[in-house]
């Protein structure tokens, strides 16, 4: 492992679009002060990450993306404004939300500077991470996963017809095939 990649990186952020990146970029840059302020000590902080918001972007009222840190990945959702906050619940309460991929279920949380916060764990702790661009690909699988319609599967093609048994004369008249006639 190279010197660039042992340092953790400031905050980094991708988005679909607008409203997306606005709330990638809220949220990476609290969670990095949030590694800087009280988590780096702790032993759950894998030093070899950084604070990521990967493929955040609107989803009708609210915004979902992958939350990528030195001590979790979550997928979490958020409201995509003021004007339209989540549904009421308590802090700790959990909820389902539904995607194109699937419902998940969410533990509503509420973020200092930011506001209700709802996360869905994917890994924590991230000792099995050791590379800040392997934790990127999984960040954007996962959300390809949660955003995508599953394909319908397609029928498996017929199988090859199996030759149709041959008769025998004795099978013919008698009416059973070679396989069941007996030796007499």
């Amino acid at each position: 492992m190279n010197e660039a990649s042992a340092a953790p990186v400031g905050p980094e952020t991708t988005a679909a679009d607008g409203a997306g990146a606005a709330v990638a970029s809220r949220l990476a840059a609290l969670y990095a002060a949030i590694a800087e302020r009280s988590m780096r000590d702790l032993p759950v902080y894998n030093p070899r990450l950084r604070v990521e918001a990967v493929g955040f972007r609107r989803d009708g009222d609210r915004v979902v993306g992958v939350l990528a840190t030195p001590w979790f990945m979550n997928l979490v959702v958020t409201a995509a404004s003021d004007d339209a906050p989540l549904a009421p619940h308590p802090a700790g309460a959990s909820v389902t939300h539904a995607f194109a991929g699937g419902e998940f279920d969410f533990v509503v949380g509420a973020l200092d500077g930011f506001g209700r916060v709802d996360g869905a764990s994917l890994f924590s702790p991230m000792f099995d991470f050791d590379d800040p661009e392997v934790v990127r690909a999984v960040a954007e699988a996962a959300i390809a996963e949660v955003v995508t319609a599953p394909q319908p599967e397609t029928p498996a093609p017929p199988a090859p017809a199996s030759e149709a048994p041959r008769l025998d004369r004795r099978a013919l008249l008698f009416g059973r095939r070679k396989e069941e006639a007996s030796c007499r």
